[in-house]
């Protein structure tokens, strides 16, 4: 699946809420995000830009996907169906 070209950070944010992801914290333009327990945190901070660059969505999308386990294409599936 082709990566989305036009999706915001808060697009990301609501994407990532539907998988465990939260919002922990905010700094200036960027959120931080955390899933998991406190044993075992993954962090992840996401640019509320209003267009992300497809590097950075890529980078982000493959972090998310190797922590759960799975490749990037499931996971861009579960997210944007």
């Amino acid at each position: 699946m082709k990566l989305p070209r036009d999706l915001s950070g808060e697009d990301l944010v609501k994407a990532l809420s539907r998988v465990g992801y939260r919002p922990t914290r905010q700094t200036g333009s960027h959120v931080r995000l955390t899933a998991g327990d406190e044993a075992h945190e993954h962090h992840l901070t996401v640019p509320l830009h209003a267009s992300l660059r497809v590097g950075t969505l890529a980078a982000i999308l493959s972090d998310v996907a190797a922590v759960r386990g799975v490749d990037r294409d499931a996971l861009l599936q579960e997210l944007f169906g």
